[in-house]
This record gives structure tokens, sequence and C-alpha cells, in this order.
């Protein structure tokens, strides 16, 4: 046994520095058990606030995966590094300015022109702490759905790890707020109304001449 490493500690890395801590704390409590001090007020320690993002890489494994420090509970040989919070592009909105929920995938488009340039890449869906379906989300707000759009992020922190991972540069937890914004404010009428009409708005369907004809079932 190392001389570092007693009964029931074990040894990881955070941020490049050894910490020996008991099997049974956090990544958070592993560093105040080391000295670290600790800053009152500052992070919520329940999973909510997002701040405490890390990158985690376990012993014997070349995955990498995105948690949050205060839920992550450490284990030997684990490698641990604290990331920066990212800068968002910072989409402005007011929702008094929407006229009606008529005009919400309009606004949407225009808020947001980016997120309809997504890959399907699955990064952001792989960078959620959370285990959200990001791109999911990301996709129904696209195609007018923001009431399931929103539902799906209901547990997201904005710890901001899906942006970091996106190509397209989409701030996706910054859509999921929008749709949860909307629906709440609007209570949003059916996505397929609102894309029929967003349809008819942009040209891509044209009922006077009966071309693209809907088919109505009664």
């Amino acid at each position: 046994m190392n001389k570092n490493q007693t009964e029931n500690h074990i040894i990881l890395t955070i941020n490049g520095k050894y910490i020996s801590a008991p099997n049974s704390l956090s990544v958070i409590q592993a560093l105040w058990h080391d000295g670290y001090p600790q800053v009152k007020g500052v992070g919520c320690l329940g999973g909510v606030c997002g701040s405490c993002r890390v990158m985690v890489r376990r012993k014997n494994s070349v995955d990498i995966t995105m948690e949050l420090g205060c839920q992550l509970l450490i284990e030997d040989g684990m490698e641990v590094f604290f990331l920066d919070f990212p800068a968002s592009s910072q989409h402005s909105y007011h929702l008094s300015e929407i006229k009606s929920s008529w005009d919400v995938q309009t606004e949407f488009q225009r808020i947001f022109p980016e997120a309809e340039l997504c890959r399907h890449c699955h990064g952001c869906d792989l960078a959620c702490p959370k285990d959200i379906e990001v791109e999911l989300g990301v996709n129904l707000a696209v195609n007018g759905r923001f009431q399931e759009s929103g539902e799906l992020f209901f547990e997201c922190v904005m710890c901001n790890l899906c942006m970091t991972s996106c190509p397209e540069f989409i701030d996706p937890n910054h859509v999921g707020l929008f749709a949860r914004h909307v629906s709440s404010y609007f209570h949003t009428r059916p996505s397929n109304l609102m894309n029929q009409l967003e349809a008819i708005r942009t040209g891509k369907l044209d009922v006077n001449t009966g071309e693209n004809d809907l088919q109505v079932q009664s």
C-alpha cells in the first residue's frame, strides 16, 4: 500500500494534483479534505447550479465523461479536471416583444438561426452530466414543438457543457430555456398547426394554388 494511502482511502488526481481521501467523498468533498478552503455561499452542492462541471477519466479507461463535482463520488486512480465556464453567445430576447404565440417560431428562428445547422453528432448528449436528450430537444424546438423541448430540458442546470461540444456553436441549453419560457408565457398552440402556419408564411406551402395540399382528417 502506498505510504500516502491509508485504509479506506484512495488516491486520485484533481487538476493534476495527487489527493488522498476517503472513498465515500465527492470530488468537492475530497478537495476540502485535502485542505482547500470552503467558501460560504458559493456553489449549491446539490447538482443544481452547474458550476462544478468536471471532465473525468477513470482508471484503466480511455473514455472521457462530463460530470458534476458535487455529485461524483471519487474512485481510485480517477483523473478529474475542472472546466472553465464557457461564454455564451448571449441570445437576447424579451417575451413581451413577441406579439403572440403565433410569432414564436418565427422569433425562434431569428434568435437562434444556428439551431437549424445541427449536425446530429450527439456531442451535446455525451457532454450532458444530467443525461438529457439535448440534441432531440434542439430539434424539437427547431420544428416548433416548444413544450416538448422544454420538458426535455427540465433538469438542465445550465452548466454550458453542451455548448463546448457543439461544432456549430449552438447554445442548446439556451434553446431549452427559450422553449420553457415561451411554453409557460404563451401556453403555445399545437406544434403541427404552428409548423403549417410557418410553412405558409415562408412560402414553403402554397395554399392559394393547392400545391402541397394538406390532408385533413375529420
